[in-house]
């Protein structure tokens, strides 16, 4: 979903009892030895990037069952005489890696902060290279915009029931047992089997995006196994939801970032001007979008091989991830407008895509029980169009887990104010998929443990990436130094 860790301390002695034999971590911890078997990693990685694989149980509560490998790698501290610990690069999705991570934007952070980390990166449980899960699905339902559950046209939703019931019908059919044990629970569990393999008392981290509910869980789960937690683009915590309230979420994000990309689109000299004023961009784009309703057109090597009013939707939420990405956007309204198409985009390996879907697939409807009637949705969608017509209903609608025929195998974590106060939250004003309504809810649920720096930017993703040069300097200087501001900021 787009835009998209592991690892378990000894099972078998309490953990509250492993917590109380440790000593405290010093400001400057020795290297640790680990019994991972580090070597060269795949072409492309920077030279100082080690890979390995850790075995976890694919049951945490079977320890002693079967196994699957997670691919994990790390680039270690720069100045090994200042060596504080490891930093996790977690990532977002679910259904994304940071197996890159260290040789990528683990080089965008502050020297003083790569002097001191080990930077450590790795494949989710579920996702290739790590044993992988694939539901099998038919081309057509790896589109986004199938994926997304945008209702038809009119508002009726039959046709998202049935691709919710097709899809999950496949996971369950082809995405053998490990399907059933993807959650963030056991990407927490998976984590601190990495934690321990690593030989490291305590982390850090640095979660993005669906990261940062992974981090969040991991510090309740095991809350004195933290140092310097920094979350950037947070999901709303919500336990009777999870998910759905991430997807929900998009209708705030949407009516957020939209002024923002009218200004942009509305600006003269842009060559992707598509209005004279910005008040006319909002208009101009849901005329064009119920346009597309009734008279798609045909857009071959896509997919879906048309441009219909849900693949402008879809368009849209891709593109307000982040500025950079909004000419696409614009180029299609343009193109929409004269009755043509501009070149189909390009898209993953359908093994790719396969893949990512069945981890996300897995993950989110193995969190928490949806409801099961379509009238609960039918509600909501009519609610939500109401509302906020930019997203159509889409996100009030049914996902697969609406048929997902598993209960969950725990309930959803409850993130509260109980542990360290070691965790800083990022996040930008104006963010699509992580919208700052829902970042304000993991604020709060946090209480005394967390703070909040808000900046006033556009995108999803803060840290070195679409925030800005404020909001940078509050994290780094947090990483390199423990130094946390008093109280929530506000990064102008």
């Amino acid at each position: 979903m787009p835009s998209t860790t592991r690892t378990l301390a000894l099972t078998a002695v309490p953990a509250a009892l492993l917590v109380a034999l440790l000593p405290p971590l010093t400001a400057r911890a020795v290297v640790p030895t680990s019994p991972l078997d580090w070597g060269p990693c795949a072409a492309g990685a920077d030279p100082r990037q080690e890979c390995a694989t850790l075995q976890v149980p694919m049951d945490h509560a079977d320890p002693d069952g079967p196994r699957i490998s997670l691919a994990v790698s790390r680039i270690p501290a720069e100045s090994p005489a200042s060596r504080r610990g490891a930093l996790f690069l977690i990532p977002g999705g679910p259904g994304g890696s940071s197996l890159d991570d260290p040789s990528g934007k683990g080089q965008k952070l502050p020297q003083d902060v790569r002097d001191q980390y080990d930077l450590i990166g790795f494949a989710p449980r579920g996702l290739s290279p790590s044993t992988s899960v694939d539901c099998g699905l038919d081309r057509a339902d790896l589109a986004t915009s199938q994926l997304r559950p945008w209702p038809a046209p009119d508002g009726s939703i039959g046709g998202n029931i049935a691709t919710a019931e097709r899809v999950s019908a496949a996971c369950v059919r082809n995405g053998g047992e490990l399907i059933r044990h993807m959650s963030t629970r056991d990407n927490a569990r998976d984590l601190d089997r990495l934690r321990a393999a690593l030989g490291e008392r305590k982390i850090s981290a640095w979660g993005v995006s669906y990261g940062t509910y992974v981090g969040a869980v991991y510090s309740q789960m095991f809350p004195h196994r933290t140092d310097r937690i920094v979350l950037d683009s947070n999901d709303d915590p919500d336990p009777t939801r999870v998910a759905r309230a991430w997807l929900a979420g998009h209708e705030q994000g949407v009516e957020d970032t939209f002024p923002h990309f009218a200004a942009w689109a509305s600006a003269p000299g842009n060559p992707d001007r598509v209005a004279d004023t910005a008040a006319e961009v909002r208009p101009l784009f849901l005329r064009l979008a119920a346009r597309l309703d009734r008279a798609p057109i045909p857009w071959p090597g896509a997919n879906p091989e048309e441009l219909n009013g849900n693949v402008l939707r879809q368009t849209m939420l891709d593109s307000f991830y982040r500025p950079s990405r909004y000419p696409a956007l614009a180029e299609l309204m343009l193109a929409a407008r004269q009755g043509t198409v501009p070149p189909a985009p390009s898209a993953p390996p359908e093994k790719v895509l396969q893949n990512v879907t069945a981890v996300g697939v897995g993950t989110l409807c193995n969190d928490v029980a949806w409801p099961r009637s379509g009238a609960v949705y039918e509600k909501d969608v009519a609610k939500s169009r109401a509302a906020y017509p930019l997203t159509a209903g889409m996100p009030r609608n049914a996902m697969p887990c609406a048929a997902w025929p598993y209960p969950p195998r725990e309930a959803p974590v409850r993130i509260t104010g109980r542990g360290p106060s070691n965790v800083l939250l990022v996040q930008n004003e104006r963010d699509v998929a992580t919208p700052l309504s829902g970042a304000l809810k993991l604020r709060e649920a946090f209480g005394r443990r967390a703070v909040m720096v808000t900046v006033n930017s556009t995108g999803h993703d803060a840290y070195l990436a679409n925030g800005n040069e404020c909001g940078d300097r509050t994290v780094s200087r947090f990483l390199a130094t423990g130094e946390r501001p008093a109280r929530d900021v506000y990064c102008r």
